[in-house]
């Protein structure tokens, strides 16, 4: 729905945050819009300002950045990057429900932002989401284009679709599972920062193992899933196979998250790029394109060694982040050099 409302064309550019899931730019893809990936900050699966601004171009017109893990992008750095051009910044806060930025809540830093209300988020419900934005012509054009189906009503004729649109509403179950999650989401959420930052500090003193860090601007981490990387140097065993012991020992869920990487995870770009398949035929689009992972060096990098779990939850207590250090420590220890 907000893919279709931007003001973008056929082959022009939306920078998307290379690691991701597919949802995040579904929209973009289906809309005829290309997306062009922006890098992490080295050690983090978050972009930046910098990662962002190289990317950037004539045809760009929309960044999508993505608080992947809870981890909330540094907005402000970010917009004041997207001002100088006049683009257009939107928020995935999917992971990020309720965190907050300087005391600002994550969805409200930028000019729109989209939530996930799938059964397994920190608000979940049983599908679908929503999207939030502080521009009222961008409002009224995603009701049109995403819910009336661009629908307009002549008299004594009836509805004349003047464009392609969508009718994208949220079921009513849905609706009223997503309000009653309103009652305890703020409750949920602080106690997630509170163990997450236990958790954190917990893993950090085990030697070969670094925390996701969890930048100094964040008031509240709003944490859907717990992760850390390794040094490959420390470690007679492979970042598989010390994932893979982590999960055996009980850290349910613990694995790789190569597959976030969405240069490398959607060949079907490569393939439509490399053949001109449409949008990438010329025009639309006015230069040529190539994805793949070594797009995003940093991010791939980063991603060889992470390991995370998305079993953390608002369930845990200091007891069982205790149990969860305790794990990684052993496996640690086991293949330590």
């Amino acid at each position: 729905m907000l893919a279709a409302a931007l003001p973008a064309s056929p082959g022009d550019e939306v920078i998307v945050s290379c690691v991701t899931d597919y949802g995040t730019l579904q929209g973009v893809i289906r809309e005829n819009l290309i997306p062009v990936f922006a890098d992490t900050i080295p050690g983090t699966v978050i972009v930046g300002p910098e990662t962002i601004a190289e990317r950037i171009t004539d045809r760009t017109r929309a960044i999508i950045v993505v608080h992947k893990t809870g981890t909330i992008c540094d907005m402000d750095a970010i917009m004041a990057v997207a001002a100088k051009r006049g683009i257009l910044v939107v928020e995935d806060c999917c992971q990020a429900v309720f965190g907050r930025y300087k005391q600002r809540l994550a969805g409200t830093l930028g000019q729109a932002a989209a939530f996930s209300f799938d059964a397994e988020k920190t608000m979940g419900a049983d599908t679908g989401g929503c999207i939030v934005t502080n521009d009222d012509n961008l409002a009224e054009r995603m009701r049109f284009i995403g819910q009336s189906r661009a629908a307009v009503m002549e008299p004594h004729y009836g509805r004349r679709h003047t464009e392609a649109g969508y009718a994208l509403r949220m079921p009513n179950c849905t609706a009223a599972i997503c309000l009653a999650q309103l009652e305890i989401a703020h409750e949920i959420v602080e106690h997630r920062d509170n163990m997450a930052r236990l958790l954190t500090n917990l893993l950090a003193d085990i030697p070969g193992i670094t925390p996701h860090p969890i930048p100094d601007y964040m008031d509240l981490y709003s944490c859907w899933m717990m992760s850390f990387s390794i040094d490959p140097a420390a470690f007679l065993c492979s970042p598989d196979e010390f994932a893979e012991q982590c999960s055996a020992q009980g850290l349910t869920g613990a694995g790789m998250g190569r597959y976030y990487l969405m240069p490398e995870a959607l060949p079907f770009l490569s393939r439509n790029a490399e053949s001109g398949l449409y949008p990438y035929s010329r025009p639309p689009a006015s230069r040529a394109y190539r994805y793949g992972a070594a797009s995003c060096p940093n991010a791939q990098q980063y991603l060889e060694r992470w390991i995370r779990w998305v079993s953390f939850c608002e369930r845990y207590r200091p007891e069982h982040c205790e149990r969860a250090a305790e794990i990684v420590r052993s496996v640690a220890a086991r293949f330590a050099r």
